[in-house]
Order: structure tokens, then C-alpha cells, then sequence
């Protein structure tokens, strides 16, 4: 891919893109940051009834996909509506290090917020440092650790939770 001639454009993902980040899933793929198994054939399809267009962010430099955020709602629960759960991030090798993480978490927050969300969470592995670092330093903590929770590889890997607010209040009301 040719050196970017523009700053990152973060759209709504299409149905037409399905193709592109299908390739983007399985290219990114890894142990690092996955608990499922490496993608084999057949594939399956990226959009599902889980996995819909309108809750997923894309990348694009120089009109080719590189990266994605999907966001939605960690439960179907009235009560837990206020919160977009982190379903999945990813960014090509190829466009690493230009700020396209970054600029997914931030186009995110703008979107939950836009669907009323007051909150985000999401779920990473415990020796994903530098996901745990882009995280930290957009705000999340850590709100919980499940010791062990995965068996990757013949090592035991903590799954962390982490959330933010998103609102301009410091700290939600206790309950």
C-alpha cells in the first residue's frame, strides 16, 4: 500500500465493505488479541445478525479500509442501554503506528454518545499491552480482572475489563 496522502477518513460501515473487512478480520487475526481459533475455509460471513453494518466503524486511507471499531450494546437490557461495549477493533499491519486506533476510539465515543450511551466498556487480554496501553491513555481503567480466565497456547491469560465514562460527569452515581 503506498504511503497515505491524508489523515484517516472514520465512516459507517456499509453492507459493501463486507468483502474488505472480512479480509481485514483474518489478516489481523492473532493470539494476542484473540480467544477464538485462526479463521479457516470456508469463512463465514462478517455481517451477521450480531454483527450489523450500522454497529461498526471503518478506517479508510486513500479509500482502502484499514481498520474498524464495532460498538453496541453489551446486553439487550433497558436498564444497561446506557452502555456501548467494545465488540471488536482491528488495524491493518500495514497502517499501525499512524493514529487509526486512536481515531477509532474517539469516532466511538462520538458515536455511543450520539445513541445516548453515558459509558464504554470492553474486554481485553491480559498480555495485550499495547491495546492496554491505547485504552489507558484514552481514558479507560481497569474495572475487574478474571485471573486465567483463557488457556491460549499452554499459557493462562487474564481476561481485563475496562471501561470509561463518556459524558462530561467525573464518576457515575453510585447505585
Amino acid at each position: 500500500m503506498p504511503e497515505p496522502t491524508t489523515a484517516p477518513v472514520i465512516r459507517p460501515a456499509t453492507a459493501a465493505d463486507e468483502k474488505e473487512l472480512a479480509e481485514l478480520d483474518r489478516e489481523t487475526w492473532s493470539p494476542v488479541h484473540s480467544v477464538q481459533p485462526r479463521p479457516q475455509p470456508p469463512y463465514g460471513p462478517f455481517f451477521d445478525e450480531a454483527h450489523r453494518p450500522e454497529d461498526i466503524l471503518v478506517a479508510e486511507l486513500d479509500g482502502a479500509i484499514v481498520g474498524y471499531i464495532r460498538i453496541v450494546p453489551p446486553t439487550p437490557l433497558t436498564s444497561n442501554a446506557h452502555v456501548r461495549q467494545i465488540q471488536g477493533l482491528a488495524v491493518a499491519d500495514r497502517a499501525r503506528g499512524r493514529g487509526i486506533g486512536r481515531a477509532l476510539l474517539r469516532a466511538s465515543f462520538d458515536a455511543a454518545r450520539g445513541q445516548g450511551a453515558v459509558r464504554m466498556t470492553l474486554r481485553v487480554l491480559g498480555h495485550n499491552v499495547p491495546a492496554r496501553a491505547l485504552y489507558e491513555a484514552e481514558g479507560f481503567v481497569v474495572e475487574g480482572v478474571l485471573p486465567g480466565e483463557f488457556h491460549l497456547h499452554g499459557t493462562y491469560v487474564d481476561d481485563v475489563f475496562m471501561g470509561r465514562v463518556l459524558r462530561g460527569v467525573r464518576q457515575l452515581p453510585e447505585s
